[in-house]
């Protein structure tokens, strides 16, 4: 029942979203309760939960119906890989931890997000409250591709002012014969958003993780810079019970103890 509980005790606005659009909470919630039943290898239980990561991160999978969000996130916190996928209704909710640096753990919370322009109200309501986005095409579909720059539009001005961190995913990699988007294409595409670019597959399970812990880096190190900060009534990071004090580099070297001085043996 955590899930269940974690989906239905969202904030106002986004009750609100999802109940106008016709997909109750209950019924949102089942479906999240589905997906935790097997993440219970990485997150025992809500006690646990609690002391055994620093940070939370909301992350929100954003992209046209099809590009492949569900089986990117499935690979990434269950492992497995299925052919045949259901639609994502309205949001569905994913968790998994990584281990960033010795002793800092960061719980992802992941938000899988319907494309399909009927949902749009449910899942307009998750951007401001997601400090990071991993931008999703098919490879083998170039109005995919096209409709990226009106989601990294559409999600930046939802957010105002609050500040998201982008990770631009080529997904199906593993359809090579049929890519529609050259890495040249996608790599120009990225610089332009200033964001990274990884081409991945889930069937293969190839750079799956890799993506998804460059974006959390990237959060991780922001935070370290105070570029982003935990604020009272914004989801997108939260501190854990054992939260660790970040330093810059900068700082880390000021507060580095004098290594000490090597004597000479002439």
């Amino acid at each position: 029942m955590i899930a269940a509980a974690a989906l239905c005790s969202v904030s106002l606005p986004e009750q609100k979203a999802v109940a106008a659009a016709g997909a109750p909470c209950k019924h949102a919630a089942r479906r999240a309760l589905f997906h935790t039943h097997s993440l219970r290898r990485y997150l025992p239980s809500s006690h646990a939960m609690d002391i055994l990561w620093q940070y939370q991160f909301r992350i929100i999978l954003l992209g046209d119906s099809t590009v492949g969000k569900s089986s990117l996130l499935k690979r990434f916190t269950d492992g497995i890989y299925s052919d045949v996928a259901d639609p994502t209704v309205g949001v569905d909710f994913y968790a998994r931890s990584l281990d960033i640096e010795p002793g800092v753990k960061i719980k992802l919370q992941l938000w899988d997000t319907a494309g399909q322009e009927r949902f749009r109200s449910i899942t307009t309501s998750y951007y401001r409250n997601s400090v990071g986005g991993l931008l999703v095409f098919d490879l083998t579909n170039r109005k995919t591709f096209d409709h990226v720059r009106e989601w990294h539009k559409e999600v930046s001005e939802h957010i105002l002012p609050h500040h998201m961190v982008y990770i631009l995913i080529g997904h199906k990699s593993d359809l090579n014969k049929d890519r529609k988007v050259s890495r040249d294409e996608a790599e120009q595409l990225a610089a332009e958003l200033g964001i990274r670019y990884v081409e991945t597959s889930a069937k293969c399970n190839s750079n799956v993780d890799r993506a998804f812990e460059l974006l959390t880096r990237d959060i991780y190190e922001l935070m370290k810079m105070g570029e982003i900060v935990t604020r009272d009534g914004w989801d997108g990071v939260k501190s854990g019970l054992t939260a660790k004090v970040l330093y810059s580099a900068e700082d880390e070297e000021e507060l580095a103890p004098p290594s000490a001085e090597k004597s000479c043996h002439c």
